[in-house]
């Protein structure tokens, strides 16, 4: 690197510690740095390498009210390129942000201030589904959370949503804005419910979208489309509190076929298998007898008729609970679990083998060659031990959730 490279990387910043975010309660939290938080994600407006160029000392303050999320957005910098390199154009950075908040927020933090005034007005948009409390050891009592289900048609809503979704693009990383004018969409709310000075007040704490799909001939499949718990309060239970209301919700609804979710991350899969086993362990088809006699037809049906669980969710949430009451220390009995789920993992490799037998029949020789080391057994083995392990240890986790709670 040469000099004027040197002093150009000077001017690049990460993007992900350049954007500065809050939920603001009280005036002083817009100027104490330990409530504030950074994005995981900025690659949706600032590229893959989440750089942007062109400044020193970067900071991108985004911060919102605590409840009605109303806005404050400024840039400050120490230095920008073109104070030294006149042939040097920086980043649009603001420009960026712009395309993704809605207009009418304040550049001015004292307009942002007096505004926080009418965060006493702001009531939680919908209907009550679920309250529910949380220990804060910090504070030593317990905070007070609800959770609410909603439609766009609630006044005042759809302008709350665009200025909610806008953290989906930094904590989801392939996210992207919903058409809220299609009424098949769902929301769902969290709010926690705090007192300041006798007044009663909502702060934001996530959300959840789902989308209600058509099934032939009368009936729908909610499909979980985004969920995000705000990073101030996550490692605090609200996501299995919300996942949890949302599928008793539609298990109370008749036309809802099973509950399933789109592209489901792997933080989302642990959070509903926690959530799925909690709500199955109470079934009297997964009962402590009727485990060890393996995955049955009555466990399908009663997990899909009275969870809205499909066959495939309802299969794992078996192996969780058979794992429960199962002593390993037993030979026998760990034996018998572990083929159990080994046969399951082993059934997608064994069908692709079926075919592959066929398959030869007709391939010529570089085509067998090809496709020949699927079927070496003793590599075959070895992978599907490898992923039993890590299916163990996932089901533990789980166990261990349990216990917990």
């Amino acid at each position: 690197m040469n000099g004027m490279e040197k002093k150009l990387a000077e001017y690049k910043c990460d993007t992900n510690e350049a954007i500065c975010l809050k939920l603001v309660r009280f005036a002083e939290e817009v100027d104490d740095e330990s409530t504030t938080f950074h994005p995981e994600y900025s690659h949706q407006l600032y590229g893959d390498d989440e750089v942007a160029f062109g400044y020193k000392g970067l900071q991108i303050q985004l911060y919102y009210s605590a409840g009605n999320l109303i806005t404050l957005f400024k840039v400050k910098y120490s230095a920008r390129v073109t104070e030294n390199f006149d042939c040097m154009e920086p980043d649009d950075v603001e420009g960026k942000i712009r395309e993704i908040i809605p207009a009418g927020f304040s550049c001015n933090t004292d307009d942002f201030i007096s505004l926080l005034e009418k965060e006493t007005n702001f009531k939680p948009f919908g209907t009550l589904l679920h309250t529910y409390h949380v220990h804060n050891v910090e504070a030593g009592e317990d905070f007070t959370y609800q959770i609410h289900k909603v439609d766009v048609s609630c006044p005042g809503f759809r302008e709350y949503h665009e200025r909610l979704q806008t953290f989906l693009m930094w904590f989801i990383e392939t996210a992207s804005f919903i058409d809220v004018d299609d009424d098949r969409w769902d929301f769902f709310l969290v709010f926690e419910k705090y007192n300041n000075d006798g007044e009663t007040l909502f702060a934001t704490v996530g959300y959840m979208t789902v989308y209600n799909y058509y099934v032939y001939p009368d009936k729908t499949r909610p499909r979980v489309s985004q969920m995000l718990i705000l990073p101030p309060f996550q490692g605090e239970g609200h996501g299995a509190q919300l996942l949890e209301a949302v599928h008793r919700f539609y298990c109370n609804l008749p036309k809802v076929q099973d509950i399933t979710a789109e592209d489901p991350s792997e933080n989302y899969v642990k959070l509903r298998d926690y959530v799925l086993v909690k709500l199955c362990q109470t079934l009297p088809s997964f009962s402590t007898d009727k485990l060890p006699l393996g995955f049955s037809d009555d466990m399908a049906t009663e997990a899909r008729e009275k969870l809205k669980i499909n066959k495939k969710h309802a299969r794992r949430v078996y192996e969780i609970l058979r794992l429960k009451v199962t002593d390993m220390s037993d030979e026998t009995k760990a034996r018998d679990y572990r083929l159990e789920v080994k046969k399951r993992l082993f059934a997608p490799t064994k069908k692709n083998q079926r075919e592959l037998t066929k398959m030869m029949k007709c391939l010529r020789p570089e085509e067998l060659a090809s496709h020949i080391s699927q079927m070496d057994t003793a590599l075959q083995q070895e992978e599907l031990e490898k992923s039993y392990q890590e299916v163990l240890a996932e089901y533990r986790r789980v166990i261990e959730r349990l216990a917990q709670a």
